[in-house]
């Protein structure tokens, strides 16, 4: 860590903290923000101690100097018994989905940009962080899957390479499907109720359902109402089936009649006899007499955000792709080489690019074996191959070995939960 304006919460995270006489006392765990004070300063840090972890406030803090430098004895800071009422940037944020309001869009959190400020409390200034945006590009992940792997200066020098895509902290909206951590947090989503409802649909079919539901949780009857109608009609069942039927039908009921009857036909009989009879009666009228003519209407792990190109790319072409792609950060661990009609020829993993030529072709820094895998592949096989093989990715290929998408480790993490 430098002593410069700004630093990245990977730099943090790990950083050496030191008593007042210099020596090293510990290791930053965490790093806390406490929305219900200040949702830009940073409260405190969880040091992972001899004693255990402790919790370093803000105002103990003296410098920002190749670590954190603290005016007080780690036998002064309190026990870390609990996070209730903080909101902890590595758990709550890192690799997690948020909204991006201004963009209008779901991005994923690779790294948070903070800010050193000072502020001045009973007549004494002392250094605070505060967090001014989260990295939501490929240099951020580059970041953190690279560091402690790869030099510095070269990593330093790949990063140089690829430009930052961040995000001011302001127009984030965070998403926390705990209702009682809404509250504490103050959590809510009044930047995203500003958009039009269309703009809404769109960010809400990025969101996985839980997060679906935590938003019409929040949105205001009438905005939920309009967001709903503009939803895919298998997401808009999904939403109204996660929501208790007090809350469906206060949002059913501001949708036009039609709208509603399409949305109820393809839920289960006693769900839409749930709501209906919760709705006020000529609300509920209207859209019984319009279901009498509907009829009921009737997913895998893979993703298809990956880094292919072709084999006969180099290592500059690839730093190139990187710059546009939005995936995740495991996606971005990995570039897949196919050729003229997109068979599988290949995978260079992320580490090999930093310390070769930009001119080096992929195909030089291909690994091996390729393992891969096919679209009928049963799920315990899947979890096999990345267990055997220690895998970040596992490409998938159709018949003719033709690259359709690739499974990532918390796809599979996902699906293993899912058994338990």
């Amino acid at each position: 860590m430098t002593t410069t304006a700004t630093l990245s919460l990977s730099e943090l995270l790990g950083s050496p903290v030191y008593d007042p006489s210099g020596a090293p006392t510990g290791r930053v765990r965490e790093v806390t923000l406490a929305p219900q004070e200040d949702r830009t300063r940073i409260a405190s840090y969880i040091v992972k101690t001899k004693s255990g972890n402790r919790v370093l406030p803000y105002s103990a803090v003296s410098s920002f100097d190749g670590g954190i430098h603290a005016s007080t004895n780690s036998a002064d800071w309190p026990a870390a018994n609990g996070s209730e009422g903080l909101f902890l940037l590595e758990r709550d944020l890192l690799d997690q989905q948020v909204i991006d309001v201004h963009g209008r869009k779901v991005v994923r959190v690779n790294d948070v940009q903070l800010q050193v400020d000072s502020l001045k409390e009973a007549g004494a200034s002392h250094p605070i962080l505060r967090v001014m945006s989260v990295d939501v590009g490929v240099r951020g992940a580059v970041r953190r899957l690279l560091r402690g792997l790869a030099p510095r200066p070269a990593l330093h020098a790949l990063l140089d390479h690829i430009p930052p895509r961040t995000i001011p902290w302001g127009v984030v909206d965070l998403i926390e499907t705990d209702p009682a951590r809404r509250v504490k947090l103050k959590i809510s989503h009044d930047g995203l109720a500003k958009l039009h409802p269309a703009d809404i649909a769109d960010i809400v079919e990025d969101l996985a359902p839980n997060e679906r539901e935590a938003v019409f949780q929040t949105l205001d009857e009438d905005v939920a109402a309009e967001t709903l109608e503009e939803v895919e009609p298998k997401v808009q069942k999904s939403i109204v089936e996660s929501l208790d039927s007090g809350r469906a039908a206060d949002i059913v009921e501001e949708m036009d009649p039609d709208a509603a009857a399409d949305l109820l036909a393809d839920l289960p009989e006693d769900r839409t006899e749930q709501i209906l009879v919760q709705m006020e009666p000529s609300a509920s009228q209207e859209v019984v007499e319009l279901l009498e003519h509907r009829e009921e209407t009737a997913a895998g792990r893979m993703t298809t955000e990956f880094l292919a190109l072709p084999v006969t790319a180099t290592v500059e072409n690839a730093i190139g792709a990187m710059r546009h792609f939005e995936g995740g950060i495991e996606s971005v661990s990995t570039i897949y080489l196919v050729d003229s009609h997109g068979t599988l020829a290949g995978a260079v993993p992320l580490a090999k690019l930093v310390l070769a030529e930009s001119t080096t072709a992929l195909l030089s820094l291909t690994q091996e074996p390729l393992v891969l895998t096919h679209l009928t592949t049963r799920d315990n096989d899947v979890a096999e191959l990345f267990d055997k093989y220690n895998l970040i990715t596992l490409p998938v290929v159709d018949a003719h070995n033709k690259l359709i998408g690739v499974i990532t480790s918390d796809d599979v993490i996902s699906m293993l939960r899912a058994k338990l």
